[in-house]
């Protein structure tokens, strides 16, 4: 089984208007809810491949309530979610019924999440110790919440390294920073996340500073031009057949649920970027946003193009 760690979950929320126009009213045509933060996405990939995950972070209030509710409908999911005092947040798309592949990216507001106390960290922290034996792997995704501390993923890296579970860390800003000090097995950055983290903005040359600072194998995301990994057993690159245009939500945690599904079917580096790729690059295709299609993912499987040596990181 594979765990999947948000410990600030979302309701994820998508209005749909026809035109929105600053300081004006809308009628909304539609309106979708889903569950929602990094980690949360990861394992509904994950159970779409096939895999069984186990999720964990902190749910409260009515939002909290219809995340748990929409996880436990969902195959393949468990749910060990801690209960916390406070309301899980929303976040809100508004999404234009006439939007294209050229328009910018949706409107977007996101709460800042709930509160937490250290009696819920602390039972947190005492739920994940008792997952852990029975897990594969552990993914470490998103942001904190109000109330957790700054060094919490360094903390959940050195848990899981004395579990003897391998640990990959996705995250951005000091939570990152300190988390990578911890040496996790496997931290996934995109471009931007990995320049502030190195102040380098030379990926191949980031990717290599990242692991000096801790991180056994750093794999960077660099949009649509694909994935850039540095490793204990080599450096690659990995290139989807063309640049494609569409909704880029949710794509780079489809990649981290690649890289995961990889490692727990052992395959080798180079095909465990094919897999994350190809699953990224199908997410960006997709009619809705953090889904892919099994048919499309299949056949850009044998597309992705992958180069190693010194050239590539």
């Amino acid at each position: 089984m594979i765990l999947t760690v948000t410990l600030n979950t979302a309701l994820d929320i998508t209005y749909r208007v026809r035109e929105l126009r600053p300081y004006a009213s809308h009628r909304v045509t539609s309106v979708t809810e889903r569950p929602g933060g990094k980690g949360l996405n990861v394992a509904r990939v994950l159970a779409a491949l096939g895999h069984e995950v186990a999720v964990t972070g902190f749910a409260g209030g009515p939002a909290g309530r219809a995340v748990q509710d929409q996880l436990t409908a969902t195959p393949g999911v468990l749910d060990a979610l801690v209960p916390v005092s406070g309301s899980t947040r929303r976040t809100v798309a508004v999404v234009e019924d006439t939007a294209t592949d050229l328009t910018p990216h949706p409107t977007q507001l996101n709460e800042p999440g709930p509160q937490i106390t250290p009696a819920e960290w602390s039972a947190f922290q005492d739920v994940y110790e008792g997952l852990l034996p029975s897990v594969s792997v552990v993914a470490l995704c998103g942001s904190l919440p109000p109330g957790v501390p700054v060094g919490a993923y360094a903390d959940l890296v050195r848990t899981a390294r004395a579990a003897g579970v391998p640990v990959l860390l996705d995250a951005d800003g000091e939570p990152l920073r300190r988390g990578v000090a911890a040496r996790p097995d496997l931290v996934k950055p995109n471009a931007g996340e990995l320049a502030e983290l190195t102040g380098s903005h030379e990926p191949s040359q980031a990717t290599r500073d990242a692991r000096r600072r801790g991180a056994r194998a750093v794999v960077a995301s660099l949009g649509p031009d694909g994935l850039l990994a540095a490793t204990p057993e080599g450096h690659w690159r990995a290139t989807p057949p063309a640049r494609v245009r569409g909704n880029p939500t949710g794509a780079g945690d489809s990649a981290v649920a690649g890289l995961l599904s990889g490692l727990v079917d052992q395959l080798p580096w180079p095909e465990r970027l094919i897999r994350a790729v190809a699953l990224s690059t199908a997410t960006v295709l997709a009619p809705v946003a953090g889904e892919f299609d099994h048919a499309v993912y299949e056949e850009l499987t044998g597309q992705v193009t992958v180069t190693s040596g010194a050239t590539a990181a």
